[in-house]
């Protein structure tokens, strides 16, 4: 009885999230990248907080590389873009000895997020990227939560 419960909630959980995204026309998948990375990453808002934070940086990280490859590309032509990315990405092996900095997966999750969307580099495309990975950790932190407080009764 416990598991149709949890696939009741997980469905109606599910079903919210995309409705809410086709209604707002998000980037659906987005959203579920959010939503799944919250469960890869530890299931809690502790540990979810600076992995959101790491997606964010991989987003800006996205947005620095395709600023500086036009830059570049001024200079040396199509390598530019080849350029930026070996030195963005490999950027992250000292910027992933920082602490709360540490998870590689988190940053290269806002890349593809970036580069998957390809918004206009302004800054409200850029930001309004932040609201369907909002919504993503949210629907899976009130999912999981919900589950968990099913699991508790089921217990009890």
């Amino acid at each position: 009885m416990k598991t149709y419960i949890n696939a009741i909630i997980l469905g109606l959980f599910g079903a919210a999230a995309v409705t809410v995204s086709f209604m707002l026309q998000w980037s659906t998948w987005t959203m579920f990248l959010a939503w799944v990375s919250y469960y890869l990453f530890g299931k809690s808002i502790k540990t979810s907080i600076p992995v959101f934070v790491q997606i964010i940086f991989g987003i800006l990280m996205g947005v620095g590389i395709m600023v500086s490859a036009k830059f570049f590309e001024t200079i040396i032509g199509v390598a530019g873009f080849q350029l930026a990315v070996f030195l963005f990405i490999g950027s992250l092996a000292f910027l992933s000895k920082i602490e709360g900095l540490k998870s590689i997966p988190a940053w290269f999750i806002g890349l593809i997020i970036i580069f998957g969307v390809h918004p206009e580099l302004e800054f409200v495309a850029i930001v309004s990227l932040l609201i369907p990975v909002i919504a993503g950790f949210t629907f899976a932190w009130l999912n999981d939560s919900s589950i968990q407080i099913v699991s508790k009764s089921f217990n009890n």
